[in-house]
């Protein structure tokens, strides 16, 4: 082919991770937990409290962190299983693992599904975003939940409108930060780690254009790149200062290559359009919607589960303990009713759950997880008090909140 066309790349959203269902009832590590009583009647200053709701009917146990909106002192995170990359690890490592400059860490609770391939282990399978900066890209059959410019919560499906824009105008769509097939582009930041781990295909090396918005990557924006260097046969070196979009082969081999110094644009728009989100997590099912569950036609066992909520005043991460004899978790339809009726939610997300169902509040593990032991997660979603100017540092474990 001499000359670009569009291309319209079929991007995949990958399977859900299957898990073994199997218990934990026998021998179970119980961890440190707070008391119903402890957080939950506590005044605190910053809006926080934390809720443990024993139910009879199971029995069931859950957790409930909440979160005065109309509280300035807060903001929300998410961490990622390799500190900086993508990766796995459990939900107080990443606590431990956040910069400073995010501000103390109050509570967390584990995140969306991930992929766990050789290649890219600990990428989450939906759109991930924290303080601004996009990490991988959103999948349209998979709800998420995000907080816009403004700071107010939402909970939604987002289809991806990344595309590059070559210099004759034609254009290609692209994945962020995944696995690549051969008849496939992705673009790729330093979040997978020191290179593109690709195999076969051309990569361009790309820099930035002069006066054009550059890295860290953020979510409805326009990029103009130059074309810094170009390398065939994939595996290319990531800086903080580049990006590199890689061709598979079968695509590369129709479309031209492009010269050193050539201009391409680089789009990072959605559909809705969230630009100025400032984070956002992957998860589903939709748990409520406008109050209503939203729940229908999904297999419903009972199971462990996390889940991130609000209503019209507070925002809510919810944990339920499952497969153990204190707690026999709930299915969708009862968290989401549970939500709704006990907590207020106009809105709710389900995030993985099963073993993974984690909540970590005032620097320790409160819940009992399914296997006994915390299981390494993708990303976390992270409560935060906010760091003010000449405050001293705070552990993890000291960061705000009574006992």
């Amino acid at each position: 082919m001499n000359s670009f066309s569009t291309t319209k790349v079929v991007l995949r959203c990958r399977p859900w991770v299957v898990r073994a269902l199997g218990t934990a009832f026998a021998g179970a590590v119980l961890f440190p937990m707070l008391a119903l009583g402890q957080a939950a009647n506590a005044k605190n200053p910053h809006g926080f409290s934390f809720i443990h709701d024993e139910l009879d009917d199971g029995p069931v146990s859950v957790r409930v962190f909440k979160v005065a909106r109309s509280s300035p002192d807060w903001d929300l995170v998410t961490t990622l299983g390799g500190g900086a990359t993508f990766g796995m690890s459990v939900v107080s490592e990443q606590v431990r693992a956040m910069p400073a400059e995010w501000g103390h860490p109050v509570a967390a609770i584990n995140g969306d599904f991930y992929d766990m391939s050789r290649d890219y282990p600990g990428d989450p399978e939906g759109l991930t975003i924290s303080r601004g900066e996009l990490w991988s890209g959103p999948c349209a059959t998979r709800a998420c939940f995000y907080l816009d410019a403004q700071g107010n919560p939402h909970r939604t499906n987002i289809v991806s409108r990344f595309k590059v824009t070559w210099p004759n105008g034609a254009t290609t769509s692209f994945g962020l930060n995944e696995y690549r097939a051969s008849d496939e582009a992705v673009l790729y930041t330093t979040v997978v780690g020191h290179s593109t781990r690709t195999y076969g295909g051309r990569e361009f090396i790309l820099e930035r254009q002069t006066n054009s918005p550059w890295l860290p990557l953020q979510v409805g924006k326009t990029y103009s790149a130059r074309v810094r260097a170009v390398r065939e046969g994939g595996n290319s070196p990531l800086t903080r200062d580049t990006l590199v979009l890689s061709l598979g082969s079968r695509l590369a081999t129709a479309l031209p290559t492009l010269p050193v110094g050539a201009t391409i644009q680089v789009s990072t728009a959605t559909l809705p359009d969230i630009t100025g989100a400032t984070v956002a997590i992957g998860g589903g099912p939709s748990l409520v919607s406008g109050g209503k569950a939203k729940v229908a036609g999904f297999l419903d066992m009972r199971h462990p589960r996390s889940a991130v909520g609000w209503s019209k005043d507070h925002l809510f991460l919810v944990q339920v303990d499952g497969r153990q004899r204190h707690s026999v978790g709930m299915t969708y339809s009862e968290l989401a009713h549970y939500m709704i009726k006990k907590l207020g939610c106009q809105e709710a997300l389900n995030l993985d759950g099963g073993g993974s169902a984690t909540i970590w509040v005032y620097g320790q593990v409160v819940n009992n997880p399914s296997q006994g032991r915390q299981r390494p997660s993708a990303n976390a979603l992270v409560v935060v008090l906010k760091k003010k100017p000449g405050s001293p540092p705070q552990t993890a474990g000291n960061a705000g909140g009574s006992k």
